[in-house]
């Protein structure tokens, strides 16, 4: 009898697991909605934009962007940790809210080393960028007038605990200095704040401050990289400038719900990757000064703690906490 029951359980246990398996099979099925943790019209939200454009083709199903800016992504985060693990709701962000926001919020219902990592899209330096008329006209003047000036300069940012807020955070650990913060929800409004002249510097991406730089609107004083970059051969480094091992890059990728199935997972893996090695998808990338990583979800996962733990280091060393 308790062997009768036993296989009874059993093809009961294969039956709810039939419509699991063929659901992961048949994936996609139904349109996809990406979270973008920040608002729209920044470096995230336009890679994003791009690459999902290019992913429903290959998946073959609509593929629907929603902004949920505020507390420097968490709130996106949030809605996409609590969805359904089913491939079906995913999370666009940058380093931010699935690396260092816990060390940095006392209050956050998510753990961003649970996330499912998917890929990651593109990585791009940083630079030291101000106002054009701001008064250092080199990386070390700057530098200079920072420490003259204690709490004078005011940096945007892209929102507490970004890339951006905390690459300034490291060059006052670096110099000495002390700046005055400015956070913003996004990219977008910092910009143009810093284009109006009402903020003084922005430790932002090398992409949006390029066309600032080109056009006159702003300058660049130093890339936040090991070597100068193609784009801005005659632009130093900070680490030329004398700050040894001055190093601040930003990246934005594709995460999924806590336990979305394997099969899922490398399936948008795959699809994101055919996407970014496209001749057509390259060529774009490379006019936004943005370089594509794509690789396995192992090599998301590998970036991602390597960033906690430098971007960790800043967290404590500065003591940055936030409401």
């Amino acid at each position: 009898m308790s062997k009768y029951l036993t296989l009874i359980a059993a093809a009961g246990a294969l039956l709810v697991a039939l419509p699991a398996t063929a659901q992961q099979s048949d994936y996609p099925s139904r349109p996809i909605k990406i979270i973008v943790c920040l608002p729209a019209g920044g470096g995230v939200d336009t890679v994003t934009r791009i690459v999902a454009d290019r992913l429903q083709r290959r998946l073959g199903q609509p593929i629907l962007i929603e902004n949920k800016g505020g507390q420097s992504g968490n709130i996106g985060a949030e809605a996409v940790w609590s969805a359904e693990p089913d491939g079906y709701t995913l999370l666009a962000s940058q380093p931010a809210p699935i690396t260092t926001n816990p060390l940095l919020y006392k209050n956050v219902s998510f753990d961003p080393a649970k996330f499912t990592p998917v890929a990651v899209m593109t990585t791009i330096a940083n630079t030291l960028t101000v106002r054009a008329d701001f008064p250092a006209r080199n990386a070390s003047e700057f530098i200079a007038y920072a420490k003259a000036n204690p709490g004078k300069i005011s940096y945007a940012s892209q929102g507490n605990g970004t890339t951006s807020h905390l690459t300034a955070v490291m060059f006052e650990q670096a110099t000495g200095a002390k700046l005055l913060h400015v956070p913003y929800r996004g990219t977008a409004p910092a910009i143009n704040d810093l284009m109006g002249s009402h903020v003084d510097a922005f430790f932002n991406e090398l992409a949006t401050s390029t066309e600032m730089h080109k056009a006159g609107k702003a300058r660049i004083l130093a890339v936040t990289m090991p070597n100068r970059v193609a784009e801005l051969p005659d632009i130093p480094t900070f680490q030329e400038a004398g700050l040894a091992g001055f190093m601040s890059d930003t990246w934005n990728a594709i995460s999924a719900p806590p336990g979305t199935p394997a099969p899922i997972v490398a399936k948008l893996n795959a699809a994101i990757n055919e996407v970014l090695a496209a001749p057509e998808m390259q060529a774009q990338l490379r006019t936004m000064h943005l370089q594509a990583v794509g690789g396995t979800p192992q090599r998301m996962a590998d970036l991602v703690k390597a960033d906690t733990r430098r971007w960790g280091d800043v967290i404590r060393a500065a003591n940055v906490t936030l409401e």
